[in-house]
């Protein structure tokens, strides 16, 4: 863990107005289109949010060349989500780990956030923590795989000779896991206790004191296991906590209702996106 702690600390920081957006997914006070602005002076990350709101994911009519017009046509919370995600894939190296997909990690990354604000939103709860926190609950793994790529290796091949979680198999390999690491990077970013908690306990959401969008987020994440939206195979879906099901009451009918929904966002999921 002090490695992993040395590892997060040697991580470039997400660009302050990234953490205005991030810190603004609750407040109806925040000048949106001023941050955005704000977002035009850092080029680089201007290019790469502008590459992916042109992906196949988010089709528009017309092609998109600034970040004004990309909230006109695909509207602020869209943006602020391909933002964060252009900011945080910009802070690690290309992929350098045999047996790691950077495509299908934010494909199953992005597939938990729909569900997350899906289920946020049958809760009253705000969807837009929860899909930012869905969007995030996985990046630990990015830690990982870009500091550790052959160790990160040995955990792929262990998992699929095993058949065993993505935990499971961490933990056998390397002492600790994703979550663990995203718990740490989250607080050297200094993400909302809320957000932090979710990614650190997305795994063991019934912990004392992690709060309730961590069971929200668990139940997105076997929901998108079960449905696996990615190209490659998964073969050990994380179990359901029984009380975090329970908690979020959902019967056969609302479970129906929730797959339907998503069933339709990864239709446009399932192509080919960007990122």
């Amino acid at each position: 863990m002090r490695q992993i702690t040395d590892d997060v600390n040697d991580l470039p920081s997400l660009p302050a107005v990234v953490m205005e957006l991030l810190n603004s997914v609750d407040r109806d006070d925040v000048d949106i289109h001023a941050l955005a602005q704000q977002v035009t002076h850092d080029l680089a990350l201007t290019a790469k949010t502008l590459r992916i709101a042109n992906s196949a994911y988010y089709t528009t009519l017309v092609k998109v060349t600034t970040i004004q017009q990309a909230i006109s046509l695909l509207g602020m919370t869209t943006v602020r989500q391909i933002i964060l995600t252009a900011a945080v894939t910009g802070c690690f190296p290309d992929n350098n780990c045999p047996g790691f997909s950077h495509k299908d990690f934010w494909q199953h990354a992005n597939a938990v956030a729909i569900i997350a604000r899906i289920l946020a939103r049958r809760l009253n709860f705000s969807q837009d923590i929860a899909f930012t926190a869905g969007l995030l609950h996985d990046i630990g793994t990015l830690v990982l795989v870009a500091y550790h790529p052959e160790r990160y290796a040995a955990v792929i091949a262990w998992q699929n000779e095993h058949q065993s979680t993505q935990p499971e198999a961490e933990k056998e390999v390397l002492g600790l896991d994703h979550a663990a690491v995203g718990h740490a990077l989250a607080e050297c970013w200094n993400f909302s206790d809320a957000i932090k908690n979710a990614i650190g306990g997305h795994h063991q959401p019934d912990r004392p004191g992690l709060g309730f969008l961590a069971t929200i987020i668990h139940v997105a994440n076997g929901i998108a296991h079960v449905l696996n939206v990615t190209a490659t195979p998964d073969h050990s879906t994380p179990e359901i906590s029984a009380l975090s099901w329970e908690s979020l009451g959902l019967d056969q009918n609302g479970l129906d209702q929730v797959l339907e929904e998503a069933a339709r966002e990864f239709s446009k999921l399932r192509q080919q996106v960007d990122l």
